[in-house]
């Protein structure tokens, strides 16, 4: 019996040291160095862009108007929802409130409360998703003039350069953020006749 075990045991290792061994495949990725000479590389800083390039700031302001109006709806309901507590407390202290009416009161008070909760939410995600909208339809065209305006400048990269990106430093002198702002408010109407 042990003769058989040790035979089909140096049968397996046998077996398992003469499996051919798989081909290893090339990873090294083929990308090729087109040129380094005369490469162009420029940046303008995200936040500048934010903060000059004047339909962006009048959007971001249509956004900031809309959000307080919404916060001054929501107060106002909050408030409404308060003196109606408030008033029908002292009604019914004073005694004024049958047990049948503190029920309505009740029933009444739940309701506005539901109401305010139902438009905080729903307004609420409606203004979001329309104020993302637009900003997102906003930098979508800031890259698009970003490639206009680096082939008409013959820039061969254009970066983004913003806090907790992806570049750590930048040399300044590929700064171009002015003149990409400037160009962008240049060509404001064709923007927003594109949007």
């Amino acid at each position: 019996m042990t003769k058989y075990l040790l035979f089909t045991i140096s049968i397996a290792v046998l077996s398992a040291c003469s499996s051919p061994d798989k081909p290893k495949k090339d990873s090294t990725p083929k990308v090729p160095v087109t040129r380094l000479d005369g490469l162009k590389i420029a940046y303008y800083a995200n936040d500048s862009v934010k903060k000059y390039f004047d339909y962006f700031k009048r959007e971001e302001a249509a956004a900031e108007s809309k959000q307080k109006r919404f916060e001054r709806q929501l107060q106002k309901l909050n408030e409404e929802y308060e003196a109606y507590i408030v008033k029908k407390d002292q009604e019914a202290r004073a005694g004024l409130l049958s047990q049948n009416e503190i029920a309505m009161v009740q029933q009444k008070a739940q309701q506005m409360q539901a109401n305010a909760m139902e438009f905080q939410q729903k307004e609420g995600a409606r203004i979001e998703t329309e104020i993302n909208k637009s900003l997102e339809a906003i930098n979508r065209k800031v890259e698009v003039w970003g490639k206009k305006y680096s082939e008409k400048h013959h820039i061969d990269m254009l970066l983004i350069q913003g806090q907790g990106g992806q570049f750590n430093f930048i040399n300044p002198s590929m700064d171009v953020t002015k003149e990409f702002i400037n160009f962008l408010n240049e060509n404001q109407s064709k923007i927003e006749k594109e949007l």
